[in-house]
């Protein structure tokens, strides 16, 4: 690498608003992130799944496609 062109590569550590910490490398100074996997909910398992306006029933409808196995 050329000497003097490239930005400081230093190590950090990584802020959750749930108050978590990881530490990691960066030429940022410090991170905050709102959300990680610690307090994600596709990661912890909390996560449902929801069909909004009924999306899927709509979709089945208009191919004519079922539940049953025929």
């Amino acid at each position: 690498m050329k000497p003097g062109i490239h930005p400081e590569y230093n190590e950090l550590t990584v802020t959750c608003a749930c108050g978590a910490t990881y530490p990691t490398r960066s030429t940022a100074k410090a991170i905050a992130v709102e959300i990680c996997a610690a307090c994600h909910p596709f990661f912890t398992g909390k996560q449902k799944l929801i069909d909004t306006a009924g999306r899927v029933e709509r979709y089945r409808r208009k191919y004519g496609l079922t539940d049953d196995k025929k």
